[in-house]
């Protein structure tokens, strides 16, 4: 029987209809606005225990210039070593309720189930990482952050000092944004890309990448509970390999 998680077609059909409008609506601009959407659609199915699998190791984070919401430019493998971190590549101007928005609300959620559990709070990092530095100055962004930027969880804001420093973040990732004929978003503001999320262990290497397709809290949290056992637990301990996605 094929895992819960191959049956990525079918869920965004489920979510849709169990969900209701859940997730319909154009969502943009300021991301208490997001926040104040319904929750995301709930998986259905249970995720594995936490520790009672592994996550296979994808490939290292890459690297590059950042600017935070203070308009301090530092490296981004800064902010992507030394806690399990979760990172998502996003627009301020998306009207997708799949995309960039669905991201905010997950994240916000994820944060929630942070806040609340001290084995996570100081040990888990939310990175939000504009690929629109034309437009999400460090000003756009800290009007997108809102409230959770003062929250007691570690979230970043973050934009890239130019295209050219974003772009090799962008292939590093492989995170695809594609624009219109004139090189930037269309008369709406708009961008065509494909919603990623990406889960980074301390060390900063990429252990999961997430679709729309199980983009789900509960599964991100047990996801993220495994790094946190498997940072703990003693060299040579064996842990069962969870079943491929």
């Amino acid at each position: 029987m094929p895992h819960p998680l191959l049956r990525t077609t079918a869920w965004l059909v489920v979510g849709l209809a169990l969900g209701g409008l859940a997730l319909a609506g154009p969502v943009w601009g300021h991301g208490d606005e997001a926040r104040d959407q319904p929750p995301p659609v709930k998986a259905d199915f249970t995720p594995p225990v936490p520790g009672s699998y592994t996550l296979h190791r994808i490939m290292r984070a890459p690297s590059g210039l950042v600017v935070g919401l203070d308009g301090r430019t530092r490296p981004l493998a800064d902010l992507t070593t030394g806690k399990i971190t979760l990172l998502s590549f996003v627009y301020t101007r998306c009207r997708d309720a799949w995309g960039c928005p669905l991201a905010y609300r997950v994240f916000d959620a994820v944060g929630t189930a942070v806040e609340r559990s001290p084995a996570l709070r100081s040990r888990v990092r939310l990175v939000t990482l504009s690929f629109d530095p034309r437009h999400d100055t460090p000003a756009v962004m800290r009007q997108y952050a809102g409230e959770q930027s003062t929250r007691g969880l570690d979230w970043r804001f973050l934009t890239t000092p130019s295209e050219r420093a974003l772009l090799p973040l962008l292939a590093g990732f492989g995170q695809d944004v594609r624009a219109p004929a004139t090189g930037g978003p269309d008369e709406t503001g708009q961008l065509t890309h494909m919603l990623k999320v990406f889960l980074i262990d301390p060390r900063g290497v990429v252990r999961e990448i997430y679709s729309t397709a199980y983009l789900y809290p509960e599964v991100v949290i047990a996801d993220i509970e495994t790094l946190r056992l498997e940072c703990a637990a003693p060299v040579g301990v064996a842990v069962r390999t969870r079943p491929t996605r």
